[in-house]
């Protein structure tokens, strides 16, 4: 029974010191400051059309659908909702973060197909692998808030 316990007080400190080494590593990377994201997507309003298929996004703004600053994202940037899977969507902020790591300048990636690049530095970030960035100098992915789906409605958060 003694080597049994051992071997789950092992374990147990195994996976304590994986989860406070993976929530550092996540915040690392986390570069974009915090900013209040909260609106809904409803997947039957013509606007959001294009997320009704697999591999498509939308891009959202304050202006889009009168949804305000909620759904600026950093600066005013916008935001990028991704369609991943049937029950999977992806939210990214358009803040490129190499260049704000830089010095602190607030560009929107631009969007073209499943792939957001950046005007100023060239970044590539692939849109269906949570924002990583696929080519160029950015070491740091997209930000990336919460997006829970419920059937016909898309929640996109931060909190």
């Amino acid at each position: 029974m003694s080597a049994f316990r051992s071997k789950l007080r092992i374990f147990l400190l195994i996976s304590i010191f994986s989860l406070f080494h993976s929530s550092c590593h996540r915040e690392k990377y986390d570069v974009i400051p915090d900013v209040l994201v909260d609106f809904y997507i409803d997947l039957t309003d013509p606007e959001f059309f294009d997320l009704n298929a697999i591999g498509n996004h939308v891009l959202i703004d304050s202006s889009t659908n009168n949804m305000g600053y909620k759904a600026a994202g950093y600066d005013g940037n916008g935001i990028i909702v991704y369609r991943a899977q049937p029950d999977e969507f992806i939210a990214l902020d358009r803040t490129c973060p190499h260049d704000y790591v830089l010095d602190r300048t607030s560009i929107a990636v631009d969007v073209d197909g499943i792939y957001a690049e950046c005007p100023l530095c060239g970044s590539s970030f692939a849109l269906p692998g949570y924002g990583t960035p696929s080519s160029g100098p950015s070491q740091y992915p997209l930000k990336m808030y919460r997006a829970r789906f419920t059937g016909q409605f898309v929640h996109v958060s931060n909190y």
